[in-house]
């Protein structure tokens, strides 16, 4: 006996959270087991797996890779309870004449990788290894299982693109035109962050940004005394966990910094949850929150910090783990940046921080009434605002607060 069960999205997800079907992981017609992952979607700059409901076979696509979806649409359909009626087809014997390459019609390419891989290649694979006449058999999977990506297929292009090195007779004479290049197609999250910030800078809010140099050496100090308690305990003791604590004794002090724009009202947040902007090779940019941060230790801030972090890289993210959050950090210096202007506000928030590169600088400071030179861990912070939102003095106060705490550094 069968039944029907519906494959549906998550429906946890909050008003204004878009997901879109990165990628299906099986084809119409493949038998499933109960929880074995079924479907990719990337919602908020992290993937999440969709798991089988039920065992059986998929009978039914509703939503195709790279469509949007709404919490709790309807995604697809397993017949459960059914075994697979088509018998496996084996793959077929090399030909001795195998036909040439040129020779072969899209459609008929696409079929032929289709065959070679088992019909497990998604859509945009198959569309590539066609657009590309490309076999299946030649590309290397990287994937679950051998499965071949995306990614694997542009590799494998790019490679075959790549022209060999001429021999010393055949040096080409220098060209003023442009050089050859090649398309990399954008990834989903790369257009999706490029949407944001479009619509954050041009569309939305008025940026503005302030900037004051702070001097970290009380810091610094605390945190060579404390580290090896820290990671004894279980936390990773960085400097971002300092300015997450400084951030809410600034919030405090100009609480608009907290707060979102709303047409009739401003609507500011009692609660001080900081995403922390982390990049991550291979998917850009993505925003981990820590939640009530005021009320948290400094020991409490950087446990939950170090693991939103080891999620992050290791793409374990949830979309509850980068939602919901009131005020941004954009620690751009931990990659050299001395300054960036303005850091793009993460909307609907009002505010972002950004925290540039420390660096030992010269400053002259007043000691007893005489100028003396000293050597200082220094670097410069940022608060880019929403003009709507705040006056340069606001934001201009909000960083003195933050320097003050940091600079004057105390349990």
């Amino acid at each position: 006996m069968t039944a029907t069960i519906e494959i549906r999205a998550p429906s946890e997800q909050t008003d204004g959270t878009r997901s879109q079907v990165q990628r299906w992981l099986k084809s119409v017609g493949d038998p499933v087991a109960e929880n074995e992952p079924l479907i990719e979607l990337e919602t908020d700059k992290v993937t999440i797996e969709i798991p089988a409901p039920a065992a059986g076979v998929l009978a039914e696509i509703l939503k195709q890779e790279q469509d949007e979806i709404a919490p709790g649409e309807l995604l697809g359909r397993i017949e459960s309870g059914a075994a697979s009626q088509a018998t496996p087809k084996s793959a077929p014997a090399q030909e001795a004449h195998a036909p040439a390459i040129d020779d072969v019609t899209n459609a008929a390419l696409t079929a032929h990788a289709a065959a070679l891989s088992g019909g497990r290649n998604s859509p945009a694979v198959r569309r590539l290894l066609s657009e590309h006449k490309v076999h299946a058999a030649d590309v290397r999977g990287s994937g679950a299982g051998g499965r071949i990506t995306v990614d694997d297929v542009l590799e494998h292009v790019a490679k075959k693109q790549q022209p060999a090195a001429p021999s010393a007779r055949e040096q080409p004479a220098a060209s003023p035109s442009a050089g050859q290049g090649r398309r990399v197609p954008h990834t989903s999250i790369r257009k999706r962050i490029a949407e944001r910030m479009v619509d954050s800078l041009l569309n939305t809010a008025p940026h503005v940004t302030t900037i004051f140099e702070l001097d970290l050496s009380a810091v610094l100090a605390h945190r060579a005394k404390h580290r090896a308690d820290f990671e004894q305990r279980g936390a990773s003791l960085t400097l971002t966990a300092y300015f997450l604590a400084a951030c809410v004794d600034a919030i405090r002090e100009v609480p608009e910094a907290n707060s979102r724009w709303l047409d009739d009202a401003l609507e500011v947040y009692d609660n001080i949850d900081i995403g922390v902007g982390t990049a991550v090779e291979g998917k850009g940019l993505v925003v981990p929150v820590v939640r009530a941060v005021e009320s948290l230790d400094l020991f409490g801030i950087a446990r939950t910090l170090a693991d939103l972090v080891a999620r992050a890289r290791e793409d374990k993210l949830t979309p509850a783990d980068v939602r919901g959050g009131t005020f941004t950090i954009s620690n751009h210096g931990v990659s050299g940046s001395l300054v960036a202007t303005p850091i793009v506000i993460n909307q609907p928030q009002s505010a972002i921080l950004g925290v540039g590169k420390l660096e030992k600088r010269a400053v002259v400071i007043d000691d007893n009434g005489m100028d003396r030179i000293v050597v200082q861990p220094r670097c410069y912070v940022t608060l880019t605002l929403d003009h709507r939102v705040m006056d340069g003095h606001r934001a201009n106060r909000f960083l003195q607060v933050l320097v003050e705490r940091l600079e004057n550094w105390r349990d």
